[in-house]
């Protein structure tokens, strides 16, 4: 497989807010789980889109975040949702190959609850309405689904629905004037006309032409 991403029609969607709040994250969680399969271990030290991260960090790093986005889906609050992400390098564990698909499953079926999606709730240690906490873990799948795709040399279309939504999570946190708290890099300059991969991309501060070592 190449590194080159497959687009489709949606990619040329009229950008609208897309409503998270009948947004099933199944599919894209089950697109997420279809790169994590497809990893092969001579991989895991390789280098990703992420500059900290090789692809055993980027797997442990995917983990951490479902678990904590899963949690905070349930208001179950606690370790999982009260540290902030990452204090270390994250790893990944014996296991990952089935833990990770099965965190995956519980994450989208924890948002299928509309009790998840109202009140407030915690990740990483921040308070924010459950709405915003959707949002959050819809960008993290979508843009990690891409860090890892790439890293591994898989073919990846997102969930059309999820890439809208991510779109337009990311252009608001870049016309925030506050710099929506640091969570992206300083976006790299796209096309306008360029596929809606490809812009979310380079709002979350990556290159869209990243590819990896030898491809």
């Amino acid at each position: 497989m190449t590194d080159t991403d497959t687009h489709t029609d949606t990619d040329t969607h009229t950008d609208t807010d897309t409503d998270t709040d009948t947004l099933d994250l199944g599919p894209q969680t089950r697109i997420v789980a279809r790169l994590v399969a497809g990893v092969r271990d001579e991989q895991l030290g390789d280098a990703t889109p992420c500059p900290a991260y090789a692809v055993r960090n980027l797997l442990g790093h995917l983990t951490g975040l479902t678990v904590a986005f899963r949690d905070a889906a349930r208001k179950d609050l606690g370790p999982t949702t009260d540290t902030p992400p990452d204090t270390a390098v994250p790893d990944i564990a014996p296991g990952w190959r089935e833990e990770l698909p099965r965190v995956l499953d519980e994450l989208a079926e924890a948002w299928r609850d509309p009790a998840a999606w109202t009140g407030t709730t915690r990740a990483g240690g921040v308070d924010l309405p459950g709405e915003v906490a959707a949002a959050v873990a819809i960008d993290e799948l979508v843009v990690h689904g891409w860090d890892l795709a790439r890293a591994t040399g898989q073919e990846y279309v997102p969930d059309p629905p999820a890439l809208r939504a991510c779109h337009a999570f990311v252009l608001e946190v870049a016309e925030d004037p506050t710099g929506g708290g640091g969570i992206f890099g300083p976006a790299v300059p796209v096309p306008p006309d360029a596929p809606l991969l490809d812009r979310v991309i380079g709002l979350s501060g990556r290159d869209p032409g990243w590819t990896r070592a030898g491809a």
